[in-house]
């Protein structure tokens, strides 16, 4: 880390006491801006640094519910809103037993620089609660998100703060907390959330947008070595919405992907992940990873304890969650001859791990380049509100090829003009500041 970094990061530690995967996202930035801070000393005298690393906004909230038998509960709601300087805060809510202050902040920090990635006019925030919506009913989610909208609602606007959904909050969280913003403010304010239904403002491609786009990525990645998803043994963690879309857009491009997995362990398909039953299990059902082995006919192992990444395979793309792959299994990876790495969950690679895979010349996509396509299609969704429109998929879809080419090649030419070729994590990371930079600095001290 470049020595005019190091007492900022000190401070920002110092600040933020006990939020390790703050501090960790905070660290991976930094440790890619010693070419910057030489050649753009402005950065430092404006204190840019200082100010894109504490939140304009933080939001803590009490979130009270009632479950079906009458009993009481309370869990806390957070909104960070991190950094207003290219457009309304944009990112999603997380409702997960492990949210506490430090993820979301963590999960803002990316996105700041995410969201500048894709060209389009939106600034950074997350939220979210330690709310955990598994195993409870529909009344039950619909009641603890009207009580969390409750609250939120007077933080949030379409040319405020636009969240949409993450872990734990798909389509039918969205729609609730879209209920209750609708019948408290009593306006149809269709762009204050994103990754609604078709029927009432959502946008087509936005439900496969985060794992379409993290196969776009990697594609591009693999092209700059003459290579491509066709032949590839692909290993996916996580059976969620960016999971079962990142598998079926790879199987399109004729790869093999043999892994799924969630909380109680993961399967092996080696004939590759049928994905019909796969969305059956998790999407239709809510069930666990272990009934689609035992509904594949034996064609299928579930493995309780271990990890994908001990499968062979030469394409890994993580989809679970943040530091799911160490550096042991990073080693594994590479025994098995990896060749190239997408993240498509936020920061689910740990720096070990990030630093092995560079080591060795595998591909390495970093999230907040890898899984943009998500944000990516909810500003394209905030667009289609704003105009009262509704594209076709075909459109859509092109539209988030083009972005998702565009952040590939602009982290590519960034981290070859900065003298580091084929280092995508500091192509983004130095791409994404310096936009934000730019419009800070414009902006005044503010």
């Amino acid at each position: 880390m470049h020595e005019d970094l190091i007492p900022i990061r000190q401070a920002v530690l110092a600040r933020n006491p006990g939020e390790a995967e703050f501090h960790q996202a905070v660290d991976e930035v930094f440790e890619s801006l010693g070419p910057v801070v030489a050649r753009h000393p402005g950065i430092l005298e404006s204190a840019v640094l200082e100010r894109i690393c504490e939140p304009e906004r933080q939001i803590i909230f009490r979130v009270p519910w009632t479950d079906d038998q009458g009993r009481v509960h309370i869990n806390r709601g957070f909104r960070v809103e991190f950094n207003s300087a290219l457009g309304p805060y944009k990112g999603g809510l997380r409702f997960h037993p492990s949210v506490y202050l430090g993820i979301v902040k963590f999960l803002g920090f990316e996105q700041i620089f995410k969201n500048a990635l894709t060209g389009m006019p939106i600034g950074g925030g997350k939220g979210g609660s330690d709310f955990d919506p598994s195993g409870r009913s529909d009344a039950e989610v619909m009641r603890f998100c009207q009580s969390f909208m409750t609250e939120l609602y007077r933080h949030i606007g379409e040319y405020t703060d636009v969240p949409a959904g993450d872990i734990g909050v798909g389509g039918r969280e969205i729609g609730y907390l879209f209920g209750q913003y609708k019948r408290i403010t009593n306006r149809y304010e269709s762009g204050v959330l994103t990754g609604k239904g078709l029927s009432w403002g959502g946008s087509l491609v936005r439900p496969e947008a985060t794992g379409f786009g993290t196969v776009m990525f990697a594609q591009e990645m693999l092209r700059t070595r003459g290579q491509s998803f066709d032949g590839q043994t692909v290993l996916v963690s996580g059976s969620g919405n960016v999971a079962i879309h990142a598998i079926g857009r790879a199987q399109k491009l004729g790869a093999t992907v043999v892994t799924a997995s969630d909380s109680s362990g993961y399967v092996v398909d080696p004939d590759g992940i049928e994905l019909d039953l796969l969305r059956e299990v998790k999407e239709v059902e809510r069930g666990r990873i272990s009934e689609y082995a035992e509904r594949r006919g034996g064609r299928a192992r579930f493995i309780a304890k271990g990890s994908v990444w001990e499968v062979p395979g030469t394409v890994a793309l993580p989809c679970a969650t943040q530091n799911e792959l160490d550096g042991s299994h990073a080693k594994k990876l590479l025994d098995h001859g990896v060749i190239a790495v997408a993240e498509g969950a936020n920061m689910p690679t740990t720096a070990e791990a990030t630093r092995l895979f560079q080591d060795a010349g595998v591909l390495f996509g970093p999230g907040k380049a890898a899984n943009a396509g998500g944000v990516a299609t909810s500003a394209l969704e905030m667009q289609q509100n704003a105009s009262r429109d509704s594209w076709t998929f075909e459109y859509t879809e092109e539209r988030l090829a083009r972005i998702m080419t565009s952040i590939h090649d602009d982290c590519a030419a960034t981290a070859e003009e900065y003298g580091m070729p084929g280092n995508y994590v500091a192509g983004a990371n130095i791409t994404g500041l310096m936009k934000v930079a730019e419009a800070m600095m414009a902006q005044g001290l503010i």
